[in-house]
């Protein structure tokens, strides 16, 4: 039997990406959308192909026909919104960042766990075939002790007023700029690629715009591995980037455009090139995994523990803002 899914939120990620993977995998049934435009619950739920739509979120918990929810709201009703759910017995797949900070993350996984739900973060990286080549050319040796990882994450953004995106400028809302918004998933693939954080420092700052959250921003990172890394992010610049590189004893593995999957991988005197598109819906490898978790009586692949790691250093970064450290 497929896991019969309601969605919280309506957003773009949810219309694009996250309401077709669920249509669209033998594994899911899409029964029902809650959206806070209440006028607009019952046209959104026949458009994105749900059989419900609901005004409130509350009432689409109520729904006894609901087995798992993808909420998809801003960051700040994340932990709400999942202990809620989880209370109700729904399993949980919640947008990243998981939460405003590891407290949200705590009360999340610790619901989730008395009541016997399982709970996921949409960190659908975690799924591209570059980064697990990447892994893998790690593992191999190929490239020597992996010494330092450098990604860079540079988006223009600078929405009116009327924008629907325009919450992200909300620090009440959204937690933060650049960093919280994309700079987590490029946190969660130096996690993945290296294993817990030791040490990190972070910046912030407002280069051009003036704003309740920072433009730019990047943080340092070692880790107990003992490799070093770097994350810049930033709404400000002209040039788009989208960078991973990952610098070896004996080589190196550079990435132009991470979501396209192009690798090329530098060993000694030799250079080649390889290919590792990610799935034409990035959200499907994510959601179907954490379908088969629910089946199986496992933990997904990506839990509330890997949203937790990355809050930890988002908490330090802001902490290390606040205080001018």
């Amino acid at each position: 039997m497929p896991l019969r899914w309601g969605i919280i939120g309506a957003g773009d990620i949810v219309r694009k990406r996250v309401a077709p993977a669920l249509r669209d995998s033998p594994a899911c049934e899409l029964l029902a959308i809650a959206r806070a435009r209440a006028e607009l619950a019952e046209s959104t739920a026949q458009t994105l192909g749900a059989r419900r739509g609901y005004p409130r979120w509350q009432d689409l918990l109520a729904d006894g026909d609901v087995q798992s929810v993808y909420i998809a709201t801003p960051v700040h009703l994340h932990a709400e919104q999942t202990v809620a759910a989880a209370a109700a017995g729904k399993h949980v797949l919640c947008e990243k960042p998981m939460a405003i900070d590891t407290a949200g993350c705590d009360r999340m996984i610790a619901a989730c766990r008395e009541n016997g739900v399982t709970l996921g973060v949409a960190y659908y990286r975690r799924f591209y075939p570059a980064l697990a080549r990447v892994k893998s050319i790690i593992a191999s040796g190929e490239i020597g002790e992996p010494v330092f990882a450098q990604m860079n994450a540079f988006e223009q953004f600078d929405p009116p007023p009327d924008h629907p995106r325009y919450w992200l400028l909300d620090r009440t809302r959204a937690g933060g700029g650049p960093m919280m918004d994309f700079g987590c998933h490029r946190l969660e693939v130096l996690v993945n690629l290296f294993g817990p954080v030791r040490h990190s420092v972070g910046i912030t700052a407002n280069v051009i715009f003036t704003r309740d959250v920072e433009d730019t921003s990047a943080v340092l990172l070692q880790f107990e591995a003992g490799v070093c890394a770097s994350v810049a992010v930033t709404h400000a610049a002209s040039e788009s980037q989208d960078t991973l590189h990952v610098f070896g004893t004996r080589g190196s593995i550079h990435c132009a455009a991470l979501n396209a999957g192009d690798l090329r991988v530098c060993s000694g005197e030799h250079e080649r090139s390889e290919s590792h598109p990610p799935a034409s819906n990035v959200h499907r490898p994510l959601i179907e995994d954490f379908v088969a978790s629910v089946s199986a009586g496992r933990e997904p692949l990506v839990d509330g523990q890997v949203g937790r790691a990355v809050a930890a250093i988002e908490d330090v970064i802001y902490a290390d803002a606040t205080t001018g450290r």
